[in-house]
């Protein structure tokens, strides 16, 4: 079947992607850390916090979509692991990008930014691994 074999070159072709889709949008984060002010209209008092939780939700998800493809092959590497290793990797890439924003004028480090971006990378990934675990026990 054509078509099949069409489906499975474009998926692997997808799959390919998530590392540098990943690498990607640190980057972006790193360009906005950068800019002295974002022009985001304030609509309520916490708005920032989810939109830290967002962004990290985001990376977490291209994080574990990345690490699904890189480690398909590694027994050792299961979705807890992967679980663990993505949130630690967005817990410090959240904390240096607070840092970051330190060193730029207009902006400053914030625990609580931080805390929320923790939240966002959380919540996604466990979301993630529970998904898989009960997709593993309906097998």
């Amino acid at each position: 079947m054509p078509s099949q074999a069409i489906k499975q070159q474009s998926a692997s072709f997808i799959s390919h992607l998530w590392g540098p889709l990943l690498l990607s949008y640190c980057a972006l984060i790193f360009y906005l850390s950068s800019q002295p002010m974002l022009p985001v209209p304030d609509l309520f008092s916490i708005q920032d916090k989810f939109m830290h939780a967002a962004a990290y939700a985001l990376m977490a998800l291209l994080f574990w979509r990345a690490g699904r493809f890189y480690t398909a092959d590694s027994a050792c590497f299961t979705a807890a692991v992967l679980a663990l290793v993505c949130i630690c990797f967005c817990a410090l890439y959240g904390a240096s990008d607070e840092w970051h924003q330190s060193f730029v004028a207009g902006r400053d480090a914030s625990f609580f930014d931080w805390l929320a971006d923790l939240f966002g990378a959380l919540l996604l990934t466990l979301t993630l691994y529970k998904r898989e675990a009960v997709a593993i026990d309906g097998e």
